[in-house]
């Protein structure tokens, strides 16, 4: 009897005492604190550590699928890095180009080269230089005095009235005057211009002195008298370029038009009053018959005339005397635009 009820309380001691550790199961602290219950008896705390302790057992082992279920985790880690591996892979063919440049820098050989011939570069074309323009000589032929005349691009000051009387002086008294008139002379003696004149020797002296009169008193009134008042450059300025045309109208109207002291051009009034006074002058010592207006104007045209056909010959006898006849003088560069507008 004692038997079984020792039996009874044995199994209900051990009924009773399961329920509370079950009970403690979801919390680890109570999983961790069933060793250390304070038991009644001291003896028999012994016996129930093993069945708590067994039943730990099945906590470590349901701990092991949570760390069994961990290693799929892990293991699907694994892949992702297996995929990271490829990406890494097409590294190595960019990597790959690098070796051609390294070998590209390994020094080759020098080989000789030949040389090309180079083409000639064209180089700017010079810019044509000035015209050489011909000087003006002091006398045409060696005989005919040409004072008067002054280059093409010369500009040089207005003359002084002394310079202007010297100037008409040399005209009227040079060797070559006396020629001149000498040979007009026997001219007009042979063409009976005059008979009252006569013939020989003696009509040949009457037409010499007059005409030797007439050309020294045309000059003193034309080239110093009438320029010196009226501040007229009586000089010829020769052009020295342009067409023939161009140039023969320029020098045969510059008994018309003429240079002022102030380098403008104006009224030749020197050329046009001083040949109209000494042909009036003339008709005092020439005879009668020839004393009209009809004889004043025809030799008042004629010297002009004259003087128009002298200033043509002035503008070209340097190219005559320097293409045709072959005298080389020394030229002088052309002026420039603001020079030949002056």
């Amino acid at each position: 009897m004692r038997y079984f009820v020792f039996a009874g309380l044995a199994l209900s001691f051990c009924v009773g005492g399961l329920p509370a550790q079950q009970i403690t199961l979801p919390s680890s602290a109570s999983q961790a604190t069933p060793a250390t219950p304070a038991t009644p008896p001291a003896t028999t705390a012994t016996p129930p550590a093993t069945p708590s302790a067994q039943q730990s057992t099945p906590v470590a082992q349901q701990s092991t699928p949570v760390a069994q279920q961990s290693t799929p985790v892990a293991q699907q880690a694994t892949p992702v890095a297996q995929q990271a591996t490829p990406s890494a892979q097409p590294a190595t063919p960019s990597a790959q180009p690098a070796t051609p440049v390294a070998q590209s820098a390994t020094p080759k050989p020098a080989t000789p080269k030949t040389a090309t011939p180079k083409t000639a570069t064209k180089l700017p074309e010079a810019p044509t230089p000035a015209p050489q323009l011909l000087a003006q000589p002091k006398r045409i032929l060696n005989i005919m005095p040409n004072y008067r005349a002054v280059s093409a691009g010369v500009h040089p000051p207005p003359p002084t009235s002394k310079e202007a009387f010297m100037v008409a002086s040399d005209d009227n008294f040079d060797y070559s005057a006396f020629v001149f008139v000498g040979i007009t002379s026997l001219l007009a003696e042979a063409d009976g211009d005059h008979p009252t004149f006569g013939k020989g020797v003696d009509g040949f002296g009457k037409y010499y002195w007059r005409g030797f009169l007439d050309k020294a008193d045309g000059n003193y009134w034309v080239v110093w008298a009438l320029p010196t008042v009226l501040h007229e450059d009586e000089r010829y300025y020769a052009m020295g370029k342009g067409s023939i045309l161009h140039r023969g109208i320029y020098s045969a109207t510059r008994i018309f038009i003429t240079p002022n002291y102030s380098g403008k051009n104006t009224v030749n009034y020197a050329e046009i009053f001083g040949r109209g006074i000494s042909q009036a002058i003339s008709l005092t010592y020439y005879p009668s018959s020839v004393s009209t207006v009809s004889g004043f104007t025809s030799k008042y045209a004629y010297a002009l005339g004259r003087d128009a056909l002298t200033n043509v010959f002035r503008e070209f006898w340097p190219d005559i005397d320097y293409h045709v006849l072959h005298h080389h003088h020394h030229p002088h560069p052309a002026p420039s635009a603001k020079e030949s507008d002056d």
